[in-house]
């Protein structure tokens, strides 16, 4: 059995956080020992894991509470597993392409302005001013 500052040196993971998860229910509450202390299994370990590198590579909380509850029945087909993991590239892919096009713009608005001119002149301050002055959509 783990204590709570343990589980969090273990995975990484804030003590405040761990609370949260329990609060989400992504995480099982501890069990409370005599001392009202919380206490976790190696399950709770592994759990805590699995959610840590869940968040770590961007799924939304909803997301791996639905992982979770699949992990729950490892007999059953993953193509759910599969449809959760799909969804969430697709929206990363999607998050890459708008940052993409947000380079590309302040990269051209940064390029109209060498610092030589006045704030009043200043191209970087008028575009942001301005979306007119915009090329590309962002």
């Amino acid at each position: 059995m783990y204590a709570i500052g343990e589980l969090s040196r273990r995975t990484g993971v804030k003590v405040p956080t761990i609370r949260y998860y329990e609060q989400m229910g992504l995480m099982p509450p501890g069990e409370r020992t005599e001392g009202n202390q919380r206490r976790y299994s190696a399950d709770d370990l592994d759990r805590l894991t699995f959610i840590r590198h869940a968040r770590d590579l961007g799924f939304e909380i909803t997301m791996i509470r639905d992982l979770i509850a699949l992990s729950q029945h490892p007999h059953a087909p993953c193509q759910d597993a599969d449809r959760i993991a799909a969804t969430h590239l697709k929206d990363v892919r999607d998050k890459i392409e708008r940052l993409k096009k947000l380079e590309m713009e302040l990269a051209r608005i940064v390029s109209h302005c060498d610092g030589g001119h006045t704030v009043e002149e200043c191209y970087v301050i008028r575009s942001l001013s301005d979306h007119g002055l915009c090329e590309h959509e962002h």
